[in-house]
């Protein structure tokens, strides 16, 4: 994965189709297939049929939650939360089955919660809410001081989430994030692909 300049959408079906098909031929880095309340033969569903899209685009494709969804279907890593699998037996499992490219995302609100994801061997840190957000409506908000410890504690790349749009992720940019992950800041605007062509301005602006 880019060090820098990422630009992740986190998706879900609902939000349509054709939605996420914009965002794969406008360009972004990565995307998240993230559902709730499915059973698992529908997330592996959805999980190979975004599987495709992305083989397409060569988008890099990650699964939520879900390491035997991601592995099953093919994707190219997983995101684990702090209630999932820990990232350390993520790690084991996925080098056992011959996936030693295999990515892994943990997300992390706390130094000590960087830290400890960093050190069992997970390749990029999530880090958020900056701001209030539908998607996790109780998400609490990151500060800007435990940020910085955050970004310390792990020194991999670090994509900021919750509630980010074009006109306020400038924010985490400037305390180093290493790109920005959006749903609604993508998936809830009426031109997905000028919300694209609009974070990437942003990410731009940021490096130089």
């Amino acid at each position: 994965m880019k060090k820098w300049g990422i630009l992740y959408a986190i998706a879900d079906r609902r939000m349509g189709d054709e939605k996420i098909l914009e965002a794969l031929l406008a360009g972004v880095d990565m995307i998240q297939l993230r559902e709730k309340g499915q059973s698992a033969a529908e997330y592996l569903r959805d999980a190979k049929w975004m599987r495709e899209q992305t083989d397409r685009t060569g988008t890099l494709f990650l699964v939520n939650d879900r390491l035997d969804i991601a592995l099953a279907s093919g994707a190219d890593g997983v995101h684990l939360g702090q209630s999932d699998l820990p990232v350390q037996e993520a790690r084991r499992i996925v080098r056992a089955m011959g996936r030693p490219d295999f990515l892994i995302g943990a997300t992390a609100r706390t130094a000590k919660q960087a830290g400890l994801a960093f050190a069992a061997g997970a390749d990029y840190i999530g880090s958020g809410a900056w701001y209030e957000t539908r998607t996790k409506e109780d998400a609490s908000l990151l500060s800007e001081e435990t940020y910085l410890e955050i970004r310390k504690a792990a020194p991999i790349p670090n994509v900021a989430i919750g509630g980010l749009t074009p006109t306020n992720c400038l924010r985490p940019l400037r305390l180093g994030a290493s790109g920005i992950a959006a749903a609604g800041g993508l998936f809830g605007v009426d031109s997905v692909t000028g919300a694209i062509r609009a974070f990437r301005e942003r990410l731009e602006r940021a490096e130089g």
